[in-house]
This record gives C-alpha cells, structure tokens and sequence, in this order.
C-alpha cells in the first residue's frame, strides 16, 4: 500500500550502565521492528547507557563502552531494514554531547544533538554535557570509521519514498517553546522522532500528548514520542515507558505505561495526507518561509510502500467521533453552529418568520429543530415557523403523520398544501406519457403503477420545483425566509432537482452529512426534546425516533399498493455510510481513487465487496463531477465541519471538469 511510512517506537528495559543488557534489549526490538516491516525505529534517550547514570557519564569506561555497544548495534543490525534512532552519550573532541546515532546498514548515517539542556527542578544535564546549539554547522564526527555529519542541521530523507522525511529532537528540545521542530518541518521534515527519557510526575502523560499533538497539528506531521522504560534508576525519580505516535493531531498508536516489558509501537503513518495537507494550507508554506535554516538531507532507504494489513485504525464514519461523550459535544456544537448562523440571517435579513417544506424524512427534520431553537433564540414565537407539508405523488402515510405530529409538537403554524394535482396538470400540458389521456390524479397513478417506466426524471423533478414555488410564494406573504434542508451528502452528490430543492433562502443543514445528521436528531431527541414540545412531552421524542428508524426516500414515484415506499435512495445512489467515506477522503485528504479503496475494503471489511465498493466509487465519482454546476450556485450555509462544499468558501470546482482519468483509476484497480 503506497503513501504510508510504517513508524516504530521502541521502549526496551534498561539497566544503569548495564551495557550488555541494554545493547542486547536494543536490538531486539529493533528486530521487532524489521519483523513489522518497520522504516524507522525510534529508541530512548541516552539508551545504550541509561539516562540515569548522573556523574558516570564523566566516566571514560562508560563512554568507551557505549561506543563499543554501537558498533556492536550497527554490525548486528546491519540486515536490518529499518533506520535505527539510536541514543547515547558521545565525546566529540574536548565536549561531552547527549545525542541521536542514525544506524542503518551496518553504518552510522548522522548524528544529532541534543539542542537544549535542562537545568532546573530535578534536572542538571549542563553539568555533564553541552549543548547541541554550539556545535556548527556542517560539522562531523569521525564515528566507526567514517566521517558522518555531526550538529543540529540534519534531516534524513528516504531514497525510496521521497516524502519520508525524518527529523530528530531530544527531550528538552520538545518543550521549549520554540522546538528544533519548527525548523525542520519548514525543511520539510514528516516525521519528527523525539528521543526522551522524561521521569513521570502526575499529569505529565496528558502534558506530552497536549504538546505533541500541537507540534503535528501546526507541523502538518508525524511525531514519534519515546521516554525511559523501565529500569531507570528510581533514586530520585520514576520513569512509566510513556511512547506514542501522533499524526496531524491524531494519536495513531501508544505504549502501556508502566509496564515492566520491552514493547514495541508500530503505526502506519499517512504522507499522502500530510503533504496534502501542508500543500492545501498556504500558511504552512509561508511560515516555512519565514523560518527557513540550512539542513543537510542525508539520504537512508525505506520500503517504498508498507505491507498489509494497514497498521492503524480506519473508521467507516470519518465524521463521526467513536467516544459517545465526544459525539455529544460534536452534536451540540453543531446544532449551535446551525442555530446561531440562522439567528445572524434572520437579523442581518429583517426578518422574523421562517417558511419550511416539512416531509417527514431526516433533513427537514432537523431543519424543523433548527428553526424552533433559532425562534427561541431571538424570542419570537414557534408559530412564526411556518411548516408546509407537500403531498405528492409518493408520499407515504407513515413520512405524512411525522410531518404532522412534528410540526404540531414544535408549536410551528403547520398547513398542507398538495401538489399532486398541479403535477398532474403541467405533465399534461407538457404531453408526458404518463398524463396523456388522464384528468385526475388518480388516474395519473393508475398510470404508473400499469408502466413503472413512466416515472421518470420529468414526473419527479416536476414536484421538486413545485414545492419550492409554493415555499417562495409562502415566504412572500409573510415576508418569511425560505430554510433549505439539503444536507452536505446530498450537495456532493447531486441529490436535489436544479432549481427545486436545489434552491432556498438559506440552507442551514448543507454543512453535515447524511451519517451524521441521524445523531444530531438523536441528540436533540435525548437532550432538547422533553423541554421543547408543546403539550404532551413524549410525543416529540417519540416523533424523532419514528423518523430516524424510516428509510432515505425522496417520495417522488408511487408507494406500492400496500402504500410502502416505493423508492429508496440508498437502493439507487449505494449506501449514504460509503459515500460518505468517499467524501471525507476525497475533500478532505485529496485521496486517489485506488486510495479510497484500499482504505474502503479496510474500513468496512466484509461488509461490501470490492465490486460493490467499486461501483459505489464510480458512482460517487460521476455524480460528483457531473453535479458541480448545482453546488456553483448553492444558497449560502454555515461551515459545521473540516469538509465543506460551498464555492464560496472550501470547495472551488470547475463544472465541466472530466472525470475521466479517476473512472480509470477504479477500473484499473485490483486490490
């Protein structure tokens, strides 16, 4: 699988100054890591000889013997694939140093420094070694026979996979608060390995994410976070084998704290993302711009794409956070995010009355709860919500009576206007098949229950735009604001008739998809429902459940002759969980096509076959593409998420893009 580095992070046991022990644990995680198919292992800091040994690191045996434990390392490793951060003590010349050795081939490639030294509370590094920030640029150290670069200004770059990019921090140098980081993703470092050693006082596990995940957050990056395990001396102080991998703000993979064991954290690490990401963000080159250093770039090599199975998590719901406490807060934040940029529309507007087509189906659902809370916001009353059900062609009775009973439990001033009669009328003057020779409605739908074939785009768009001529015909009585319900789903996809429910005043659920739009609704259902309705409690929430457990349906043909609905939109476009998939991906990470589906087959794994994945892709793809026009002239929407379609903000597309080359893509994958 290509555009993924796999990243390991290695917490042996140690003993202080037991330089056998310590070599011996190692390299046997560096094994490990080789065995995981591993580019890079990170090792603890000052590990060969242990971070504790104080006023041994002055001691002559010790420094000839953590030399010769390194040479030991790299002749040992020298089969091993991946490049070896190793940490140590190291005289160069009249200075003693805390660094970074890169091993790799039964060689030593570069070594780095540790930039800043601590000196206060329990640490006193300055009384044994000096600091990184001396030592010149382009310097070297004669190191098992070779003249290696030496200092603060390397990088390492893989042959293999150009964009595995790998920095090197040393503790201290992570938290102050201009890091060596910095620096070096301005250079275009990926990946940033810390070399900690870090004794734990409470709370500092929680501090080290916080950090880390700010660096790779701001740093477009990865960062490789490991300290002491266990063995350290405990004289003074404690050490829990605290290890971890973050990727752009995201922890991938971490270690069991305190555990008495060598253990290794392997994850696989997203380039494809990251640079994506640092492309898409100018700000991020700018401020790589502005803070630019010299680095040498000193090449090693890497597999150039990672076995399977992939080594990290991917979710089948991008948009939806796993931890329920978190899906609560996401959920409120965006019903607040809808109701206060309604609120700000209707002030900006003048306007203090809210017209709304009401179906019965998810998304005017929760555009019904929106306008109710943005009413309440302002202190206008409920019944300043004007709820219009639309009876068509395929209207059910089961999505009719939730339209009802929801538009009378939020206190809205509901009416019914049909538009079965004036579908039938327009398709006759228009000489539409299914109206030639019919004079009622019922007629009409005799029709099309003789020949299904009839029912097409014409007879369905046709009632679209009837119901938004009679929602813009209502909002001018009442100098009231037409609230569209389409959701972002369906603004990638395509699913509304130009002109009909294509068009509002303002669209307020555009900006959240079809997968998380259910547990909005749910949410409000559980939290708003029992102080909201008007009369009976229950029945609201009762209202909202019934709507959440009824089928995706645009009710535009016919109900079956047991009156079920006949149309299902998931039937027809695939399942709304894939495509959402596809959309995240796609908009948010600029996946290839056969990236969408090496990651589809891992995120819903015998759930759907790759045939089908394929051709959910392929439709995906050409409604997307096809569909662009609809999105150009889309009603303003506030931005809820990270993925947004609007022209005017996140999504600037030409229409007549060809699709092409992607359709290939999927054609031509094999998995």
């Amino acid at each position: 699988m290509r555009g993924f580095a796999r990243i390991s992070a290695a917490v042996p046991p140690c003993r202080v100054t037991d330089f056998d022990a310590n070599k011996i644990e190692t390299l046997k995680l560096w094994q490990s890591a080789h065995e995981a198919n591993a580019a890079v292992v990170v090792f603890p800091e000052l590990g060969l000889s242990s971070y504790s040994a104080r006023d041994l690191f002055l001691d002559g045996h010790l420094l000839d013997s953590c030399l010769q434990s390194l040479e030991w390392l790299a002749e040992q490793g020298k089969d091993l694939t991946p490049l070896a951060l190793i940490g140590m003590p190291l005289r160069v010349n009249t200075g003693l140093y805390n660094v970074a050795v890169a091993v790799q081939g039964g060689r030593v490639l570069a070594v780095v420094p540790k930039f800043y030294l601590p000196n206060y509370r329990e640490f006193e590094e300055t009384r044994w070694f000096r600091p990184g920030a001396e030592v010149a640029p382009g310097s070297t150290v004669h190191l098992l026979g070779e003249d290696v670069p030496f200092g603060s200004d390397v990088i390492l770059r893989s042959k293999d996979q150009p964009d595995l990019c790998v920095g090197i921090e040393i503790c201290e140098d992570y938290w102050v608060h201009a890091p060596p980081s910095i620096y070096q993703v301005s250079a275009g470092a990926t990946v940033i390995c810390n070399l900690s050693a870090s004794n734990f006082v409470i709370g500092k596990a929680e501090l080290r994410r916080l950090l880390a995940k700010s660096i790779a957050d701001r740093g477009k990056s990865a960062y490789v976070y490991v300290a002491a395990g266990p063995g350290e001396s405990s004289t003074d102080l404690a050490f829990d084998a605290d290890a971890f991998i973050v990727e752009n703000g995201r922890i991938l993979s971490e270690s069991k704290r305190f555990l008495r064991e060598g253990q290794l954290v392997t994850a696989d690490v997203d380039l494809d993302m990251l640079v994506r990401e640092r492309m898409s963000t100018n700000s991020f080159g700018d401020c790589s711009r502005e803070n630019q250093k010299s680095f040498r770039t000193v090449p090693f090599h890497s597999p150039a794409q990672i076995s399977k199975p992939l080594l990290r998590d991917v979710t089948a719901h991008p948009f939806l956070p796993k931890d329920p406490k978190t899906l609560a807060i996401r959920c409120w934040e965006i019903f607040e995010i809808q109701v206060n940029a309604l609120a700000t529309r209707m002030k900006a507007a003048g306007i203090q009355h809210l017209v709304l087509g009401v179906s019965g189906g998810l998304d005017s659902t929760q555009a019904a709860l929106v306008c109710a809370a943005t009413l309440d916001l302002l202190g206008y009353p409920r019944k300043n919500l004007k709820c219009i059900t639309m009876p068509g062609l395929g209207t059910t009775g089961q999505t009719r009576g939730n339209a009802v009973t929801l538009s009378h439990s939020l206190g809205g001033d509901f009416s019914e206007i049909s538009v079965s009669e004036a579908t039938q009328l327009i398709l006759k003057d228009v000489k539409h098949k299914a109206a030639l020779g019919t004079q009622t409605v019922d007629e009409l739908l005799e029709n099309l229950r003789q020949d299904p074939e009839l029912g097409n785009v014409v007879l369905e768009n046709v009632q679209a735009r009837l119901r938004t001529l009679l929602l813009m015909t209502v909002a001018n009585q009442h100098n009231g604001l037409v609230v569209g319900t389409g959701d972002l789903s369906e603004k990638a996809l395509g699913w509304a008739t130009y002109s009909g429910d294509h068009i509002a005043m303002y669209d307020v659920n555009a900006g959240v998809p079809k997968t998380l739009i259910q547990f909005v609704i749910r949410w409000v259902a559980n939290e708003r429902a029992n102080t909201w309705s008007e009369g009976d409690t229950t029945v609201l929430r009762e209202t909202l459940y019934s709507i959440l457990d009824t089928p995706i349906s645009p009710e535009l043909l016919p109900a079956d002759a047991d009156g079920q609905i006949a149309q299902l939109t998931e039937d027809h476009l695939g399942p709304y969980e894939v495509h959402d998939f596809y959309l995240y991906h796609f908009v948010r990470h600029g996946a290839r096509p056969a990236r969408l589906l090496d990651l589809g087959q891992i995120a819903f794994h015998n759930k759907y076959s790759l045939d089908e994945l394929k051709t959910w892709l392929t439709r995906f793809l050409k409604r997307f593409f096809r569909n662009q026009f609809k999105r150009s002239c889309t009603a303003d929407a506030p931005k809820v998420g990270m993925v947004a379609l609007s022209p005017r903000g996140d999504w600037r597309m030409p229409s007549d893009a060809v699709v092409k080359s992607w359709l290939e893509d999927v054609e031509n994958y094999s998995g």
